[in-house]
């Protein structure tokens, strides 16, 4: 299977550069969200974005403009799809909502569709059987964020056919970015069930008073030699996602240990949802609304 046009859907902080990714790759392709605001952020935001890579020589300015001739934004669903070789859905991390988004995108969808998921999390046999071709679905994690970070988990599940799974992985490598194929489900799948026992560990050291979260990401600098804290990540990757993830977890496993912190509970009812909101764990100046 050949792919030539592919569909985003979903604006924020994942969608709108996995989408420009697409376009840089010579995909037709489309970003959709049901906030035209979303949308107009999102363009901006690549415009800045590819700017900065025009002057650093990361990029020519004449593919940057082939790129956006490619790259279109609406907010109709129908519009997005309807000629999609390849949907790739960017929505909230919420089981509930990512279903309702792909029976839509069964409905929209031409047959011969695949149907991806970015969740960052949740396995897409939970999402499957919402449309009527679990052969052609499948989990690309892409890691924030797209445009920077080097590596796409795609995750076969029973229900995904030999074919899908390389037709992922043949998009991934278009997209100049290195996948891993996995090929068998496990919830939040390899780096990040690795990543969240390190935050679950440091926000039990901190909730313990053994240390401030400030000298926790000091050692794991240090000491350990990461190049960012695990409260430091927290905050760039949005105190909102990591809430979401463990009450995700916590619904699949029953184990209270997967739920999310009373830290994070408390920071999600206050709003302080990191970077982009100007205050999770630290404050910023210049908050990044995704």
């Amino acid at each position: 299977m050949i792919i030539k046009n592919l569909a985003v859907v979903g604006a924020g902080s994942m969608g709108h550069q996995i989408a420009m990714l697409g376009a840089i790759a010579g995909y037709e392709t489309k970003l959709q969200d049901i906030s035209r605001e979303s949308l107009e952020k999102a363009e901006a935001k690549l415009a800045g974005i590819m700017d900065k890579w025009v002057k650093k020589e990361k990029i020519s300015k004449a593919d940057r403009e082939e790129a956006f001739t490619r790259l279109h934004f609406t907010t109709e669903l129908d519009e997005a799809v309807g000629g999609a070789d390849l949907v790739i859905e960017a929505v909230v991390e919420k089981l509930e909502v990512k279903r309702q988004v792909f029976a839509k995108l069964d409905k929209y969808a031409p047959s011969h569709t695949i149907f991806a998921t970015n969740s960052s999390t949740i396995v897409s046999s939970l999402i499957a059987d919402a449309t009527s071709r679990p052969e052609k679905v499948c989990n690309m994690h892409f890691f924030f964020p797209p445009l920077v970070m080097d590596c796409v988990e795609v995750v076969k599940g029973e229900h995904t056919s030999e074919e899908t799974a390389t037709v992922a992985m043949k998009v991934c490598e278009e997209m100049n970015r290195t996948a891993v194929l996995l090929q068998k489900e496990i919830s939040g799948f390899i780096a990040n069930r690795i990543l969240f026992a390190i935050q679950k560990e440091a926000m039990s050291l901190y909730e313990g008073g053994y240390a401030d979260y400030e000298d926790i990401d000091k050692i794991v600098k240090k000491a350990l030699n990461h190049p960012i804290g695990p409260f430091e990540l927290m905050d760039l990757s949005g105190i909102d996602v990591g809430y979401y993830v463990m009450q995700q977890q916590y619904q699949e496993t029953g184990d209270p240990k997967d739920r999310p912190s009373k830290t994070l509970e408390e920071k999600m009812k206050a709003g302080e949802l990191g970077r982009k909101t100007g205050k999770g764990f630290y404050t910023y100046e210049n908050p990044v609304k995704s």
